[in-house]
């Protein structure tokens, strides 16, 4: 039986909009605005800048139908990606574990982490470029700030979805007025941009530079994140609601890619018409481009416009990137740990091997890495598009809204081309590698043939089961297990119950709703933790205001209810409410500790943490929550 997802994704925001209450219409669309702007950002970060620049100097504008290409492709995979989320209620990871055996999950999980990383490799060190640029900030500190964004989005998201959306929304708009600016400067040749879209590869080198730009355009993770961000929209869950948030998001996907494709051709047509022009055909350094600019155009605004660009372009990506890699990890492996601690996760997954990047190979490899990090992107597309054609054209689950079989061609017929560009690189890659690894053939032979191997075995899984799994997988499944027997119930007479007291309104339910549970003859404790520095530092021996003012509200409680006739005795603790609370019920002997949802909101749960989610892993004896 396969395992079941049990949370619902990005659950802190998930249907947090609520479209149901508008009718049709302009201000009914404009709820459903957002998503695909948030996946947007990452068809137009650092890493696309790299692959556009050094396609745009090497071969001009005869890379432009590959931007086209992709973007077409983009646009059709994103669509189904949203189209599962709204159907299914489902993220594309969340629908993989409950599809695939846990081995194959684990193993897609690792390679969706891969990608994230790589992209946010990109991501990082194109914002760390962008300060570099104009503020002179060194490239390993602008690093270490990339860290600060997990803040901005717990902030954020906090504020509610639409005020990320609204962020992301105003660094896409100040990254496309940058590249305007850039072009009226520029003033390319409009024909040869013309001739640019009839598809022609000249050489190897235009293959790379090409599956770099697929990678960078058609990202893996970015159909894990749409298919999760669709669900923060509640919508009506009979066809008419399906078929008009699908509808909707067609119409928010085509104009934010449709916007990412002109910022990219934008940047792919300046190089060509700035440096290809003049001779400078190397150019794969985005610090290089941004210093050749002013000489070239004569205009001392473009390589400010082009630097500010690049820091709201790594800025917004990472952003994106960081939300995928929660889902990846939420879905995959249905674990939740907390939202900041998640996310920093993700984060440092990029900043270690960006840092491990500058530091050993040094700042002039870092236009080559932005490249490379594009072509793993590529390379794990596979496992990400196979996945989703199969899951969106599965009639059972999906229902009429299964993918009609045009569609479904096209779609498969975009995974040939990105399929059969990577087989090729991979064999070409492979050649290379063999004759540089010559003195060192066991790394060769052992290491990354294996590792490739098991690549393939995992592919050719996937691929099968999409094409006849299901005629292999006819046994009845239960969505959560079977019933079980359920023994004879009898009331249970609790001796001894321990209630937390933290001096908030929730005081009064956890009182009324524990001394319920018990009886006249219940002995219950009243608990309480001293968490001032004093406290954490002398423990029983400290003898302050506060403790003295919490002993004396304590008591007042018990005496108010000893006049009601109950049994109850008072315990101050002493130092972290976590460790301390359970210990202190241990030893009265508790049977059941009751404890109110404390006064803590908003940025107070970050900074002091949230003692019921870990009190309940530390207690012995059963919680309960009021």
């Amino acid at each position: 039986m396969k395992p079941v997802v049990t949370h619902q994704s990005l659950e802190e925001v998930h249907h947090s909009i609520d479209t149901t209450q508008t009718r049709g219409g302009w201000k009914r669309f404009m709820l459903f605005v957002g998503p695909a702007f948030l996946v947007a950002v990452g068809y137009m970060d650092p890493g696309n800048w790299a692959t556009d620049i050094a396609g745009g100097s090497k071969y001009g504008y005869s890379l432009l139908w590959v931007l086209l290409m992709s973007n077409f492709i983009a646009l059709l995979l994103q669509t189904l990606s949203a189209r599962l989320g709204i159907v299914r209620g489902r993220d594309l990871a969340q629908v993989s574990r409950e599809t695939y055996a846990p081995v194959v999950n684990y193993s897609l999980w690792l390679l969706a982490e891969i990608a994230i990383a790589a992209c946010d490799l990109a991501e990082v060190i194109g914002m760390a470029i962008g300060l570099n640029l104009l503020f002179g900030l060194p490239l390993i500190w602008g690093v270490a700030l990339a860290v600060l964004d997990t803040l901005i989005i717990l902030y954020l998201q906090r504020k509610g979805m639409r005020y990320l959306e609204a962020f992301i929304f105003a660094l896409v708009a100040l990254i496309g007025v940058s590249f305007l600016l850039e072009l009226i400067f520029a003033k390319p040749d409009m024909g040869q941009v013309a001739l640019g879209f009839i598809p022609v590869l000249k050489d190897n080198g235009a293959l790379y530079i090409a599956i770099g730009i697929i990678g960078a355009t058609v990202m893996p993770h970015n159909l894990y994140l749409h298919s999760s961000l669709v669900q923060t929209r509640r919508t009506k869950k009979d066809d008419d609601g399906i078929r008009t948030a699908i509808k909707y998001n067609l119409i928010d996907s085509s104009l934010a890619l449709n916007l990412a494709f002109l910022v990219n051709a934008s940047i792919l047509i300046l190089a060509a018409a700035v440096f290809f022009k003049n001779g400078y055909n190397n150019i794969a350094q985005i610090q290089d481009a941004h210093g050749l600019l002013a000489p070239l155009l004569g205009e001392k605004l473009a390589p400010t416009l082009f630097a500010v660009a690049l820091i709201a372009s790594g800025q917004s990506s990472t952003i994106t990137g960081t939300l995928a890699g929660q889902i990846v990890m939420e879905g995959y492996l249905d674990l939740r740990i907390a939202p900041w601690l998640r996310r920093l996760i993700t984060r440092l997954l990029a900043v270690i091997p960006t840092l491990f990047v500058l530091h050993f190979l040094g700042e002039q490899k870092i236009g080559d890495m932005l490249i490379l990090s594009q072509v793993i992107l590529s390379l794990q597309l596979g496992f990400a598009i196979v996945p989703l054609i199969h899951f969106v054209s599965d009639k059972e689950k999906m229902g009429k809204f299964a993918i009609k079989p045009l569609l479904k061609f096209l779609a498969w017929l975009s995974a040939v081309i990105i399929l059969a560009l990577n087989a090729k690189l991979v064999f070409d890659t492979l050649v290379d590698w063999q004759t540089q690894l010559a003195s060192h053939s066991w790394v060769f032979n052992f290491v990354i043939i294996p590792a490739v191997g098991l690549a393939v075995i995992l592919f050719a899984y996937i691929f099968w089961y999409a094409m006849a799994g299901k005629r292999f997988d006819n046994a009845p499944k239960m969505p959560h297990g079977g019933a079980v027997d359920i023994p004879i119930i009898t009331r249970k007479t609790y001796n001894h119950i321990a209630i937390c007291i933290d001096f908030s309104k929730s005081d009064t339910k956890a009182i009324i709703e524990g001394v319920a549970l018990g009886a006249m003859t219940t002995d219950f404790y009243l608990l309480h933790v001293v968490e001032s520095a004093g406290a954490r530092k002398m423990g029983e021996e400290i003898s302050d205001f506060e403790t003295h003012e919490d002993w004396k509200q304590l008591k007042q409680y018990g005496n108010k209810l000893r006049e009601q006739g109950y049994h109850v005795h008072e315990r101050l603790g002493f130092g972290d409410p976590k460790t301390e609370l359970p210990l202190m019920a241990e030893k009265v002997n508790a049977e059941l500790l009751v404890i109110g949802q404390h006064g803590h909101r908003g940025i107070t749960d970050f900074i002091f943490g949230e003692t019921i989610s870990v009190l309940r892993h530390n207690a012995k004896c059963p919680v309960l929550v009021v």
